[in-house]
This record gives structure tokens, C-alpha cells and sequence, in this order.
């Protein structure tokens, strides 16, 4: 994630092809990038347990070089269909506290609606939001890399 963040903090070439889409012309190209960076993506969150949505939007603008807004709508769309799925199935465990699902649920879709008008905002500004979202993927990065360290650090001394 640190990585990740970093790399998007450079300025880039130019602002993404908002015209960019997976067609039968497109496939050749995009189709190994996106299964590639997919699978890397998948892997980092499966194993380190952080929001595969924070390395989702830097992944689809590496492998298709789309805009910020655009490759943000993209991965929603894209961990609703995987974490609803995923729902289903700690629900049919019976792995779920439901009150407290329902409070985190309503807080998560204000929230949403607040960061939605924030990210309308700044998606004028480009640069500002190409940093806020890098800023938070480092900032991300550091909290996973710290709650790694601490153990270690306390089983050292």
C-alpha cells in the first residue's frame, strides 16, 4: 500500500482515458493486466486483511489507464458484487451480530453519501483528489505496517 500510494503521488502523464472500456479490440490488451493486478490485488487483501478497495482503484488505473473518478466507480461496483457474495456466506454460518452490523451498515452509507459529495467536489480538482486518495493508501499502509511491527517489537524486548 505504501508502494501504491507513492506511485500515484507522481504526477502522471496525462489525466486517464475516460474513454477506456473492455470491448473485444480492448481484450488483448487489458484483459492480462486486469486479471494479473485482480489476482495481486485479491492475494495482498486475502492475506494482509486490508481493504482490497484501496488497491483495486490504483490497480484498474495501472492496468487500464482510466481516471480516478472512473476507476473509483468501478471498484465499488466491483467489492459490492465480491462482499456481498461474501456476506451471504458468513451469514448462512451464522457469523454475523446483526444489531451491530446494522448501526455499522447505516453509519458506512451516510458516510458514503458524504464522502460521495466530497469526491464531486474534488473531482474537479483532479490533483487534489489524486493526492487525498494517495495520502489515505499510505496512511492505511502505515497503520497495517505498524499493527505488523508492534507484536514483534513486544516479543523482541
Amino acid at each position: 500500500m505504501l508502494v501504491v500510494g507513492g506511485l500515484m503521488l507522481r504526477k502522471r502523464r496525462g489525466d486517464g482515458d475516460p474513454e477506456v472500456r473492455l470491448t473485444k479490440a480492448s481484450a488483448p490488451v487489458l484483459l492480462p493486466w486486469l486479471l494479473g493486478i485482480g489476482f495481486a490485488v485479491g492475494l495482498f487483501s486475502g492475506f494482509f486483511g486490508i481493504g482490497g478497495g484501496f488497491l483495486i482503484v490504483p490497480g484498474l488505473m495501472l492496468a487500464t489507464s482510466m481516471p480516478l473518478p472512473m476507476a473509483i466507480g468501478t471498484s465499488l461496483v466491483a467489492v459490492s458484487a465480491f462482499g456481498a457474495a461474501t456476506a451471504a456466506s458468513y451469514a448462512a454460518s451464522g457469523l454475523i451480530d446483526w444489531p451491530l452490523a446494522g448501526l455499522f451498515i447505516l453509519g458506512g452509507v451516510l458516510g458514503g453519501l458524504a464522502g460521495t459529495r466530497l469526491g464531486q467536489r474534488l473531482a474537479g480538482r483532479k490533483r487534489a483528489l489524486t493526492v487525498t486518495f494517495a495520502g489515505l493508501v499510505i496512511l492505511f499502509g502505515l497503520y497495517v505496517v505498524a499493527r505488523g511491527a508492534l507484536p514483534l517489537l513486544g516479543s523482541i524486548t
